[in-house]
């Protein structure tokens, strides 16, 4: 037990005020990044569905949901309707070696902390954040073998309650606990995602909700699971093929995983992004147009070819077509950009961008290493006989390849205009600058909600 010690440890023990200014930093621009996204997700496909199945569970409760002027939950289903909408729209944030988006469970479990026990301060959030972020990177990074189950939702849990523990300030034994109850409540299916079904944001929704449940039952004194991490059916051992924690548990003191975490320029699977910006740059650097290409070939890490590479297909789900590279390069090549608002029914089957789907193809380049995201190339076959190649070493919104700040913001206004509060930019930018000085932090919560 003794990783699973240090972890918890480690969460407990992490102050705001020690963290360089350049990891605080990027843990402002990524909560307020996931806040603004959670709030567009409001607008994403089956979001409603999801508010009136959490309205039928019952029950009264002041828990915010982001983007939803008015609307009130208990917390912990409050978090499950947030975390459904933060990972709903394919925008959050993503690890790209864990193959894990940290946040939209630990965002969501911590706001609905606010609604239930607050006040805390903006410090105290984003010190329990950074904490919980370190925890489920560090699940993701042990791994040595590819990807069986989802790791947002079966490692987010362990993020999540982590986060909860070092907001709550709760003692080691009640912690150890509810990783404990954690482990007991971790799942999460990678079929989903093979058939691009909205149960991938249900996984995660379903973690965030777990993960204050893990706390209340530690807190109500329940002893859980120890080994929770290495024991023989812990969490390691049951979801992983293969592990190594010696790694992880060296870099813990020094290493804030926040500083890893990538930003999505574009509202699809991370491992589409490095393909979108090839066929940006094959429009705008070299002038090619949809009636110029052949072929258009992304060879890719075997990852890659896995996540996105579906055909695509008339009448496809939003969340399958958010998965898939050949219709989002098309919808790039043709229109100059990927948004919110290219998932209607009406653009998903637009006959000239299917045309222009079904000549494009995504194929494994063979590379070992079962986390990869690049090196990758792009190879596009003209009708005037020219082959250009363009190679991908690393994906925008990266630490190799950020965005700027302009860009971050802008993403941000268009979330937020997505679902009519383009008016609360400005303020929420505002807030989130300056979140860690804030006194009660359930301020620029409540104003992401539209109050």
């Amino acid at each position: 037990m003794i990783a699973a010690q240090a972890l918890v440890d480690h969460a407990l023990s992490l102050r705001w005020d020690a963290l360089p200014d350049a990891v605080q930093a990027d843990a402002r621009r990524l909560l307020h990044d996931a806040v603004a996204v959670c709030a567009s997700g409001a607008g994403a496909a089956y979001s409603d569905a999801i508010l009136a199945a959490a309205h039928g569970w019952g029950g009264e409760g002041d828990g915010l949901v982001l983007g939803r002027p008015g609307v009130r939950l208990p917390p912990a289903q409050a978090a499950f309707v947030n975390a459904f909408q933060l990972h709903g729209q394919e925008y959050d944030s993503v690890h790209e070696k864990a193959v894990l988006h940290p946040l939209p469970t630990i965002v969501p479990a911590l706001i609905a902390e606010l609604d239930r026990s607050g006040p805390y301060s903006g410090e105290e959030v984003l010190a329990a954040m950074v904490a919980g972020v370190d925890v489920a990177i560090a699940l993701g990074v042990a791994a040595t073998t590819a990807l069986r189950f989802f790791r947002p939702a079966t490692a987010g849990v362990f993020g999540a309650t982590a986060a909860l523990a070092r907001l709550k300030r709760l003692p080691r034994e009640t912690a150890m606990d509810a990783m404990g109850y954690a482990l007991a409540f971790s799942s999460g299916t990678m079929q989903a995602h093979t058939e691009g079904k909205p149960a991938l944001p249900v996984q995660v929704a379903a973690a965030a909700r777990s993960a204050l449940q893990a706390i209340d039952v530690a807190e109500a004194g329940l002893p859980g699971p120890r080994d929770w991490l290495e024991g023989p059916f812990g969490y390691l051992p049951l979801f992983e093929a293969g592990f190594d924690l010696a790694p992880v548990l060296a870099d813990l003191k020094e290493r804030r995983r926040i500083a890893e975490v990538a930003c999505k320029p574009f509202p699809t699977g991370r491992a589409c992004h490095g393909g979108l910006v090839a066929v940006r740059k094959l429009a705008t650097e070299h002038g090619v147009t949809p009636t110029d290409l052949v072929s258009l070939t992304y060879a890719a890490p075997p990852l890659i070819r896995h996540l996105v590479g579906r055909v695509a297909k008339p009448e496809m789900d939003t969340a399958y077509a958010r998965l898939c590279l050949p219709y989002l390069a098309a919808v790039m090549l043709t229109r100059g950009r990927v948004g919110l608002d290219d998932y209607t029914p009406e653009r998903l089957n637009e006959p000239d961008i299917l045309a222009l789907a079904a000549r494009i193809v995504v194929e494994s380049d063979g590379n070992p290493d079962p986390a990869a995201f690049v090196p990758a190339h792009a190879v596009a076959r003209l009708k005037d006989g020219r082959e250009i190649v363009l190679d991908v070493t690393a994906q925008l919104g990266s630490p190799e390849f950020p965005m700027s700040r302009e860009e971050h913001l802008e993403k941000a206004r268009s979330c937020l205009a997505f679902v009519g509060m383009e008016a609360v930019h400005g303020p929420l930018t505002d807030l989130f600058d300056r979140f860690d000085t804030l006194a009660d932090a359930r301020e620029a919560f409540l104003l992401a909600s539209g109050g």
